[in-house]
């Protein structure tokens, strides 16, 4: 069975250290009686939690920003031997 890769796991700790706190804040407004201010910190910690994967989903994960820069390194390999080629 494989498990939860390395960038899962930087993801889901960069999303807990953002979040945490927001998550401590809104609880504590919500036991102090100020509902309106816990809700919204609790649903921006619910976003912060979530945003790191997002963005990773996003533009793509490791494997796709290596393949995007050996495909731009060929391009310009093979457009430069074209150059070349017709001199």
């Amino acid at each position: 069975m494989k498990g939860p890769g390395i960038l899962w796991m930087l993801e889901t700790a960069v999303g807990l250290s953002m979040a945490g706190p927001m998550f401590v804040v809104g609880v504590d407004f919500l036991r102090t009686g100020q509902p309106v201010a816990g809700i919204g910190f609790l649903l921006l910690g619910a976003v912060a939690l979530f945003l790191p994967s997002y963005l990773v989903r996003r533009i793509g994960g490791p494997r796709a920003w290596i393949r995007r820069r050996l495909g731009r390194e060929e391009t310009r390999r093979s457009s430069a031997l074209e150059r070349f080629r017709d001199r």
